[in-house]
């Protein structure tokens, strides 16, 4: 039986399938909990006895399944902030923000590499509103911070 008719355990990688992996649909449709549904059913009979019953009932429903994730509409996505319910919201084109030119996607040379920041040599100067560091000809200035005494 060849590899492809029997299946395989590597799990699918590449762009198209990033966020649809079983797991991180379940933890998706978890996160966003269940929502409660009032189910009224009626029903009625005929004949020489006429009757009907009317049942009411509160169910449970995952806000959003598994596979109603994984078939979201690309323009959409679920946004969770801390302290607020996750919520969903039109995705937002960076590309057309007024300071997108400032970022390392516009142009690869403002890329920060954490890397050779940390372990560069760094130079400490004290001023008034907080500390300076000189690093390599180029400054990058706490203002918050203090150094202690």
């Amino acid at each position: 039986m060849s590899e492809s008719s029997r299946g395989s355990d590597k799990k699918p990688s590449g762009k198209n399938n990033q966020g649809k992996e079983k797991t991180t649909l379940e933890s998706i449709s978890k996160m966003l909990g269940k929502e409660t549904i009032d189910s009224f059913n009626t029903s009625k009979s005929g004949g020489s006895q006429k009757s009907s019953s009317t049942s009411y009932q509160k169910m449970g429903r995952e806000l959003m399944s598994m596979d109603e994730i994984a078939v979201m509409d690309g323009s959409m996505c679920i946004l969770q902030i801390r302290g607020e319910r996750p919520f969903l919201s039109k995705k937002y084109d960076i590309e057309g923000h007024k300071n997108y030119h400032l970022l390392s996607d516009y142009d690869s040379d403002r890329h920060l590499d954490v890397k050779k920041f940390l372990s560069t040599d760094i130079e400490e100067n004290e001023f008034s509103k907080g500390t300076v560091f000189v690093i390599q000809d180029s400054i990058l200035k706490l203002v918050a911070s203090q150094k202690s005494k």
